[in-house]
Parts: C-alpha cells; structure tokens; sequence
C-alpha cells in the first residue's frame, strides 16, 4: 500500500516544509506556501536505466534539423524551428487563443503524424474547433485524456512526431496522490514529460495557464523544467496576438510573432507596421510615430496622448502599452528640462493596437505626443522619432538605427528624427535624418513653422 504524507510547498520557488509557514525562508515571499498530497507510491514505467559518465571530447552527435512548423512566425520565436526531443511551455491567458494556436499548427503540418491530447475538450469539441481552422488533419491524431501514463502509452504506439498536451493543469500522474492541478502533480508530470521525450526524441508542447498577476500558474520550477516557455498575450478587445520567449535553451528571447485572430483562426503578421498605421489621423493633436524595435524586427507604431485639466485634486497618470513609471519620469523630464508645466493635467498614454511595447526608443514619441496634446498642435504625419530621453533631457543612441530608418523609408514618411552621434548608412536614403542631442532640440524641429 502506498503510504501518504501532508507536506507544504511555496508556490514560488518550489521549497518544501513539514509545517505551513507564513513566509517562505528560501526566496522571501509571503504567504505562497500550499499544502500538497505526496505519496511514496512511484511509477517506474519511464525511469530510464542508470548511466556512466563520459569524456566530453569522446561524445560525438549529429545535429537532427529543427522541425518546420510551417509558421514563420512561430518558427523565429522558437529559434528557426521546433528542436527534437524538446519540451515547450505555451502559456497565456483565458481564452486568448492558446489551443487554437496549437491545433491549428499540427493541422498545417499535414505531412507529418502529430497528436493532440486533451484534458479539457472532448474528440467531438476538437473536432468542431478545427472545422473552422485552415490546414489538413489527415495526420492529426486526437486523444481526450487526463492520465499522463495512458497520454504516453498512446504516443508509444503512435510515435508521433509532435505531441500536444493541452493543458498540464488538467493531466495527472498515478505517482501522485493529489488532486489534479495541485503544486505536485504539475511538478511531477512536467517531469516525467521532459524524461519521455530526451529519450524518445519527440518534441512536446504542453499549454499551462496563467494565474491572476499574469505569471504561469503552478511550481516556479516548472518553468526551469522545460527548455523553451512562450508567453502567448494581448488584449482580447483587439485583433492582434503576441508570442514572446521567456525562456529558450535553443535560441534568443527577444524574438516575437505577431499573430491576428480571424473567426478562421490567426493570421500571421508579416509585416505589423502597415497595420498597426492603418488609421489616418491628420490634423489631429496628442499622435507621434515611433520607430520601435522588438527582437530584430523593425515596425513603427502609432502613441496617442491625451492631455487635459484634472478634474479631481490629483492629477491622473494613466498608461496602456507603455511602462506608468517611465511615463512618470518623462514627464519630469518635460517639466524640468523643456520648462511645461503638467502638474495639474491629467496625462492618458495609448499604444495603439493593443500591443505593449518595452523598447526605450519610443521615449521621444510619448513626450512629443504628450506635448503636441497639451498644446493641441498637430505633428506632421510624415515625420516619424527614434530616441531613448535621459534624465538631462538628452537623447540617449539607440540600437539598430539603420533599420528603423529603412522601416521609415519603406512606408513612405519623408523625416525621421534621431539622436545625435549615431552611425548609419548614408547611401541610397529618400528620407531626411535629423539628428538631435536635446529633447529642445527635437522639438524646435517638430513644432516649427517650417
């Protein structure tokens, strides 16, 4: 008989205690200890056999090629593609497209064998989901399952090449007596996922939910425990999706894609500066266009300012898209070093298309448009900025300079304005570079009568 015990675990960090604790001695957090079911019950189905070590310089390998996905944008994210024997975390929100995301991937691969097992959906619900989705499921195989030993046992005598498990807090293990979804039981299948497949050589994504601050629900260590975690996000009033890298052992976190939600399922996004300056907003006050930079593409975006008079005794700072606190401290910038007196206004910051932008380059565009509504004075719809602002007022080089011009030149503005000092390519430019070193400056350029 299996014997249990009552042990508790910070869901933080994963540390573990005989008693329940109010603060947690290993990472510091406060109340993240939960109590979890542990059993000394063991499954030893999968434990591989006990290996002797080598010499590195005796270890030879042939590098297996990365599996196309048939998604650009999800292959740049993943590093150029899905990487053998990999265990991969999608994770996001409620509803923002995380299974369709998924499905609709293995449906475009029609010409490999894949499988789908689901602890939330039924065959006949999977069925009605991908009936609306583009691809061919003539290789898709479809499991409505929650018993992790049953989901491998299948993806043994299946031997697909990709597995889906949607999602890890509706599966369990028979090695863990808890409930489903507990601390342990996701820390245990996790596991014994990433064990299957180094041995198999057969890439998983398991999709794991979000709880309310926005981080993956369950164990910290989870995240450790698989090579590559992927932050599906956005607004769901808005059309667009992001993926972004938290984590990858196979490639760069600072890469993106861009996905839109269609009734048929997302789009990719090749080229999001088109859309994202789609609206045409001349003559209106409080919009500036800045060339922005997520991982190593370049698209410009559209940041709307409202400024108006407080119409309580403080003075509201609000902000969708762009970091409050930055805003905070550029706003002190304008009132020190350029001489605008925003005390007693209300200050309203919007990146259009729902998209939450984290590139300190678009510094210069909030503060032009903050000022261009404070004085309601249009700027010019063909000039766009690049800059980061630093405390003195000066406009700090950025990176990547030669493609935010390029972008610029590209959908056709006639001006960008960017710091001073900055090298770049000179040859075969239709747009005007102006270079600033002040915030003054920058604005002397945009507000003249020129």
């Amino acid at each position: 008989m299996a014997k249990s015990s009552i042990q508790y675990v910070c869901s933080s960090c994963g540390a573990k205690s005989p008693q329940l604790l109010g603060r947690c001695p290993v990472c510091g957090e406060w109340g993240t200890y939960v109590e979890e079911m542990t059993s000394t019950k063991a499954n030893h189905k999968y434990i591989s056999q006990t290996k002797s070590p080598q010499l590195l310089s005796q270890i030879s390998y042939q590098e297996d090629a990365r599996i196309n996905m048939h998604c650009a944008e999800l292959n740049r994210v993943l590093g150029g593609g899905l990487v053998p024997g990999s265990l991969v975390l999608l994770g996001g929100e409620p509803g923002i497209g995380k299974s369709t995301l998924a499905l609709q991937v293995l449906m475009l691969m029609s010409e490999r064998k894949t499988l789908y097992a689901s602890g939330e959906e039924s065959e006949k619900q999977l069925k009605m989901r991908a009936e609306r989705l583009e691809g061919d499921p003539k290789n898709l195989y479809i499991l409505s399952e929650t018993s992790l030993e049953n989901i491998l046992e299948q993806t043994t005598q299946i031997k697909p090449e990709i597995v889906v498990i949607d999602s890890i807090q509706t599966i369990s293990t028979e090695g863990v007596d808890s409930t489903i979804g507990s601390l342990s039981q996701v820390r245990e299948c996790a596991a014994k996922i990433m064990q299957y497949a180094k041995e198999t050589n057969i890439p998983f994504i398991i999709i794991g939910h979000i709880n309310k601050d926005g981080a993956l629900a369950g164990p910290k260590v989870l995240e450790h425990v698989v090579d590559t975690v992927l932050q599906f996000e956005g607004d769901q009033h808005y059309m667009y999706r992001i993926v972004r890298a938290q984590k990858n052992r196979f490639g760069s976190t600072s890469e993106i894609g861009i996905f839109e939600m269609r009734q048929n399922g997302l789009r990719e996004v090749s080229n999001p500066s088109e859309l994202l300056l789609s609206q045409n907003h001349e003559g209106l006050s409080g919009i500036a266009i800045a060339s922005a930079i997520e991982g190593i593409r370049p698209f410009l975006i559209e940041v709307q300012a409202l400024v108006s008079s407080a119409a309580y005794g403080t003075p509201q700072r609000s902000s969708t898209g762009f970091d409050g606190r930055r805003l905070n401290m550029l706003l002190a910038v304008l009132e020190k070093r350029v001489g605008f007196k925003l005390l007693q206004k209300d200050v309203f910051i919007n990146i259009a298309g729902g998209l939450r932008v984290n590139d300190p380059a678009i510094d210069l565009a909030v503060m032009a448009a903050v000022l261009s509504s404070n004085m309601d004075i249009a700027l010019d719809g063909e000039t766009c900025l690049a800059g980061e602002v630093g405390l003195a007022g000066e406009i700090r080089p950025i990176n990547r300079i030669d493609q935010r011009i390029g972008e610029a030149q590209k959908l056709g503005f006639k001006r960008i304005i960017i710091p001073a000092g900055q090298v770049y390519n000179k040859q075969n430019l239709s747009i005007e570079v102006k270079p600033v070193k002040k915030v003054a400056d920058a604005f002397r350029i945009l507000f003249s009568k020129e």
